[in-house]
């Protein structure tokens, strides 16, 4: 991944048509139409502002707080009993209420999510008690009606269209990214796409991590961002998660989808078991806004979970929607090409979904 810089490869038509042609018959052959299925969503866990969590107020006239379990998180209720915060033990993760807004990308989904969450990160993980204490009440009182761009603010602003914005250096830090450069190898069964685009790839700068190790730019990834590499410019590089230079060097969000859900890193709200289909969660009721989850898309990496994407909530039709970096529609997305981004039903990611982490 790090390394020197290399020129972008010039690509032949009939080359670039192979590719197309081999990889959307890749496509078609492991995507096939999404099977309607029956929805698997029991009570889903998401909550935003207006969905009930299943807690009780004792105190109607004052805000309040509640404790849940599995897994085991603080909830804030506001006098009228409306969800005001969602705090998770041994997570940094907040979802707090605030103002409606509505995320949609017309150009590959009629999918549309509105919600009121607005997930933030606290600086330290949350234990049960900790609203007393001094480091949240300074952290509540900054973020509980502040408008400033959460996790999901930052999310679409790397999605097809979005305007790029340039930092006091003039280092563009978001805007429109792509997935990878093209694989010019012309390998049988080959991705159309290329992985290992980092968030100093995007960007285009050397990046020194905490465990010394300086990570370089490649020329050919220049704003590009695989899977991982968008969940890891999103969470870490804008919202300051540390940051690990590889999945075995460092402490922080590791570098692949798999050495993220393997990590200790946050909580497992669906623990792994396995990687196989009999190893799909049974139900995810667990899951929240904000929350990792993780996919088993490709046979070829053995064991290795190979994707992975980031909750943002319900659509207006009622399904469980995720946002991620994808190669068919060069970058990230909620879209619908190669599969539909829900995670309840038995679509092509609802089938491959294995675990997922709340940081």
């Amino acid at each position: 991944m790090a390394g020197k810089k290399k020129s972008r490869p010039v690509v032949t038509g009939l080359v670039v048509l192979a590719l197309v042609a081999t990889s959307g018959y890749l496509t078609v052959e492991l995507r096939k139409l999404e099977e309607p299925g029956v929805t698997e969503v029991r009570n889903v866990g998401v909550l935003n502002g207006t969905r009930s969590s299943g807690g009780t107020s004792e105190d109607k006239g004052a805000e309040s707080w509640a404790r849940l379990e599995n897994p085991a998180r603080s909830v804030l209720r506001g006098a009228n009993g409306q969800i005001k915060g969602v705090f998770t033990d041994g997570a940094r993760t907040a979802t707090l209420t605030g103002p409606a807004r509505t995320f949609e990308e017309p150009a590959s989904t009629a999918s549309e999510v509105s919600t009121t969450d607005w997930v933030r990160f606290m600086p330290e993980p949350w234990s049960k008690g900790a609203e007393k204490e001094k480091w949240f009440k300074d952290w509540y009182a900054e973020y509980k009606d502040s408008k400033d761009d959460d996790i999901f603010a930052i999310a679409f602003q790397y999605v097809a269209g979005a305007p790029q914005k340039k930092d006091e250096q003039g280092i563009a830090y978001s805007g429109d990214a792509n997935f990878g450069p093209l694989n010019t190898s012309g390998a049988e069964n080959g991705d159309l796409r290329l992985e290992q685009s980092d968030f100093y790839d995007y960007l285009g700068i050397q990046y020194s991590f905490r465990d010394g190790v300086t990570g370089t730019p490649e020329a050919m990834r220049a704003r590009s961002l695989d899977c991982s590499g968008y969940v890891r410019m999103v969470l870490g590089y804008r919202a300051r998660y540390p940051l690990m230079s590889s999945d075995d060097s460092g402490d922080g969000l590791p570098r692949t989808a798999n050495g993220m859900a393997r990590s200790k890193q946050g909580v497992d709200v669906l623990p792994l078991t396995g990687v196989s289909a009999k190893d799909r969660p049974s139900a995810i009721d667990q899951l929240q806004p904000g929350d990792l989850v993780f996919f088993k898309l490709d046979a070829r990496t053995g064991q290795r979970l190979d994707h992975v994407g980031m909750v943002l909530g319900y659509d207006t039709q009622g399904h469980l929607i995720f946002i991620s970096s994808r190669e068919e529609v060069n970058g990230p997305t909620i879209g619908d090409v190669g599969g539909v981004s829900r995670l309840d039903g038995n679509g092509y990611y609802a089938k491959t979904l294995r675990s997922a982490k709340r940081l």
